[in-house]
């Protein structure tokens, strides 16, 4: 009985397809007229578990060039991300990365 092929050991195995890593996206805070600085830094904190300082640089480089990226995440996390920011009142969107 003579083996296939397929049953060789020297038959390189087929080549699986290569699964593409999920797509970053960045959550971007945006400037508004609306919010205290005290109270984009708390919201930040809250949502994000950012740390004091860090948070208020969000917030300070949002109110200063009118977008700050305060996250990069997975497309569906991101979007929780800004529904949660959005649920606090700030101004919030995503953007593949």
């Amino acid at each position: 009985m003579s083996a296939t092929l397929v049953d060789s050991p020297t038959t390189p195995a087929p080549a699986r397809p290569r699964t593409a890593a999920p797509r970053a996206w960045k959550v971007l805070l945006h400037n508004d007229d609306v919010n205290s600085f005290e109270h984009v830094i708390r919201s930040l904190r809250g949502v994000l578990r950012l740390q004091l300082e860090l948070a208020w640089g969000a917030a300070d480089e949002a109110h200063r060039e009118g977008l700050a990226t305060v996250a990069r995440s997975h497309r569906e996390h991101a979007e929780l991300i800004q529904e949660q920011l959005q649920s606090c009142g700030l101004t919030s969107t995503i953007e593949p990365d």
